[in-house]
């Protein structure tokens, strides 16, 4: 299925060469203000802007074909269109399994029917999608006091502070092309240049936090917080790992459950905890501090050297060179998806 959500429903469709990609968003409530300038300015976001990443560079001229008028959602469903303006199909043969791609599977799943050019459905530009209608997420969560921000936390050896004042540090985030919250960006484009000159690729680990959110949203076992919004992130192409709180921290020789047990205490007449290592969640619910995530993502599989693989329709072992518009990192274009995604989810959980 293209869709997830059970209160807010996001679809995507499209395919990397069609005509258009998009999505639908629907449950949202009546009356949001929405603006084709705030859409814009997220999915420029999105979009490649520097010698680090794709060459494919798409205007992105979206249109929002219902559920919004006069500048406000009406509560009927929101379906955005982006169409695809600048496309190289001569790129992509099929019956040729680029190493890590989801060409093979894709052609199993689908009985050879499916879209290979520029990996079809499978594409990260699909993702264009979710950012539009995550923007309208987003602002319904915004109204409420919910904020969300993602950085890069580390690329190659060059890594970037952990969330400390959190509100401060997501508005900073959401001001930025190049989400990072000290002043690496030159180092992370040096790490990211020296991959792509050897013909390499490089990925990274991102970092996400939603502040503001109520204690109580979530639910044990098989509908926790932390699982709802893992089976919203890992739809996204290119992510491998997520870990909430201190995630796999906890595992190390020094930790104790003396040394990393989350402590409350009262401030006034609301509940916090000393330390938030377990990410803001408890028992697979929220408990009102602001919840952190970590995300793993792989170097883009796309790269020039020479790779072994197969022709699935001559039945024949090959020798590869990928030529084509690809990004060797794609950890910056990525972060606003993580947001918008986890806006989605969010929203669908509070609705």
């Amino acid at each position: 299925m293209s869709s997830i959500g059970d209160n807010v429903v996001l679809t995507v469709f499209g395919e990397s060469h069609g005509p258009v990609v998009g999505a639908v968003l629907d449950g949202v409530e009546p009356g949001i203000e929405i603006t084709d300038e705030m859409i814009a300015s997220f999915l420029s976001k999105r979009r490649p802007q520097n010698i680090t990443e794709s060459a494919r560079k798409e205007p992105d001229h979206f249109q929002i074909m219902s559920g919004v008028f006069n500048g406000r959602t009406t509560g009927a469903p929101i379906c955005i269109l982006i169409p695809n303006e600048n496309i190289r199909s001569s790129d992509y043969q099929q019956g040729v399994a680029r190493p890590s791609h989801a060409d093979y599977v894709a052609h199993i799943k689908y009985k050879g029917f499916e879209d290979y050019r520029g990996g079809g459905h499978f594409s990260g530009r699909v993702s264009a999608g979710i950012v539009a209608t995550g923007a309208v997420a987003l602002k319904a969560l915004e109204d409420r006091g919910i904020h969300i921000g993602t950085h890069i936390l580390q690329c190659g050896s060059v890594r970037d502070n952990n969330f400390v004042d959190i509100d401060t540090e997501i508005s900073l985030l959401n001001s930025k092309d190049f989400p990072v919250i000290s002043d690496i960006e030159s180092e992370i484009i040096d790490e990211i240049i020296k991959a792509k000159n050897s013909g390499d690729s490089i990925g990274g680990i991102l970092q996400t936090a939603i502040s503001g959110i109520p204690a109580g949203i979530g639910a044990p076992w098989f509908d926790s917080l932390e699982g709802a919004i893992a089976k919203a992130i890992f739809a996204i192409g290119g992510v491998k790992g997520i870990e909430f709180g201190l995630g796999f921290g906890f595992c190390d020789s020094n930790a104790k459950g003396s040394t990393v047990n989350d402590q409350f205490y009262y401030d006034g007449e609301c509940v916090k905890t000393k330390t938030n290592n377990n990410g803001g969640i408890n028992g697979g619910i929220s408990n009102g501090m602001p919840i952190i995530f970590n995300t793993a993502i792989k170097p883009t599989p796309s790269i020039s050297k020479p790779q072994r693989s197969i022709d699935f329709i001559k039945g024949e072992d090959i020798t590869l060179e990928i030529k084509g518009r690809h990004d060797p990192a794609i950890i910056r274009r990525i972060c606003v998806v993580i947001t918008a995604m986890t806006a989605i989810t969010i929203y669908d959980l509070i609705r």
